[in-house]
């Protein structure tokens, strides 16, 4: 295992605090931290991890656990405060201290890692649940929660309890995935037959054969394919074909009423002195030439955002990263950031896909909604106003 100043004193650390810890702490101890440290060493190697990220999780390895020290009530958080103050003693770097900080507060239940040396070490504090000899890790947990959590477990309960949980885990990095999920797989089955021993072996083999089949099935459909892709290129190109058209059909009424009204403007409005009865069908033409421009450029006008959003919307994928109203005010740092966690999500990529055309079909809806009201009074008002002329031309120019 690679050795590093920081290391050696995380390490010594570790070792004095976890070593005061009473017999009651029987899994969370040295021993617990020592096979995280090894696990980091596998899995970081498996997962390419730089000399620096390297060191980063190994420290954060041998400090996670050393909150237990001032109870294990929140002891994440009491780690990651230990971890500050000693890394910043030792002399090491606000990069370093944030990242070290940031992995063991990662392995916090339910885990949530953000970067590649979180994973890992997520990973790496729970390997033993691939490890062969899980069932005697195992009891040394139950012993743990009898006697500091007072939660008494059967042997029936106990084991439940621990399918759970290994049913409902997943490994975070790709050799998580590949080979730790694998022997995963293997302590489910053994605690499957532990927990009702008579069952069939045949029937057990073949609901694991149709479980791992539609494992397969599952993982495939997280893949992206090329028809959901197609549907999305096709809807997206249609809300484009449909908001150019509109944009055209409000430029052509705004053109249309404009000539209408520098017309009106620079002829008719000098002929009123000679037939002032035409003034009221005048007025009604130049109110519906101007209240259709106001709909035909209300339905074009853009509105935008202010353009930011934080990480913690990333996280919680409540945020739309394809739509530039959402990103234009951010450094492009963080934005880059951003896509690539969304691009780490295969469900966070497509609903934010989903969110850009449904957000894309509200601004459409809009619009073409204002255009419809410019085109109804440009029509309504139009025809109004050609029978008012020729009202009034009867009535007051043509005698009966």
């Amino acid at each position: 295992m690679m050795n590093t100043a920081l290391i050696e004193k995380s390490k010594a650390f570790a070792e004095a605090t976890l070593s005061q810890l009473n017999d009651s702490h029987a899994y969370h101890n040295i021993y617990h931290t020592k096979k995280v440290a090894e696990a980091v060493k596998e899995i970081g190697e498996k997962s390419g991890l730089t000399e620096d990220q390297m060191e980063t999780a190994i420290i954060a390895a041998w400090i996670h656990d050393t909150g237990y020290i001032k109870g294990s009530e929140h002891h994440e958080l009491n780690s990651v405060e230990a971890a500050k103050k000693l890394l910043t003693d030792w002399g090491a770097s606000d990069e370093k201290v944030e990242a070290v900080s940031q992995a063991i507060q990662a392995t916090e239940m339910p885990q949530n890692p953000i970067n590649i040396v979180d994973m890992v070490v997520c990973d790496a504090d729970l390997y033993h649940l691939s490890h062969e000899d899980l069932l005697e890790t195992g009891q040394r947990l139950r012993n743990e929660l009898a006697h500091i959590k007072k939660k008494e477990f059967s042997d029936k309960e106990w084991l439940r309890f621990n399918l759970k949980f290994l049913e409902d885990h997943t490994y975070f990095t790709e050799y998580g995935k590949t080979v730790l999920e694998k022997n995963k797989r293997k302590n489910i089955k053994k605690l499957k037959k532990e927990i009702n021993p008579k069952s069939d072996k045949k029937y057990l083999d073949n609901l694991e054969k149709e479980i791992e089949k539609l494992q397969r099935k599952l993982e495939k459909t997280n893949k992206p394919e090329r028809g959901v892709e197609t549907m999305f290129r096709i809807t997206s190109q249609n809300h484009i074909t449909l908001s150019e058209m509109a944009d055209s059909k409000a430029n052509i009424m705004v053109s249309i009423n404009a000539i209408i009204l520098s017309v009106i403007v620079s002829v008719l409005f000098r002929k009123l002195e000679e037939f002032p009865d035409l003034l009221i069908p005048t007025l009604m033409l130049v109110g519906s030439c101007l209240l259709t421009i106001v709909y035909a450029v209300l339905a074009t006008r853009p509105n935008i955002s202010s353009g930011k959003f934080t990480k913690e919307e990333i996280k919680k994928k409540k945020t739309n990263l394809l739509f530039f109203g959402n990103f234009h005010g951010m450094e492009l740092e963080n934005y880059e950031w951003g896509v690539k966690e969304m691009m780490k999500d295969a469900d966070f990529l497509y609903s934010s896909i989903i969110k850009d055309i449904y957000f894309n079909g509200k601004v459409l809806a809009r619009k073409y909604k204002l255009l419809r009201i410019s085109y109804s009074i440009f029509m309504y008002g139009f025809v109004a106003s050609i029978l008012a002329f020729l009202i009034a031309m009867l009535v007051f120019y043509y005698p009966s």
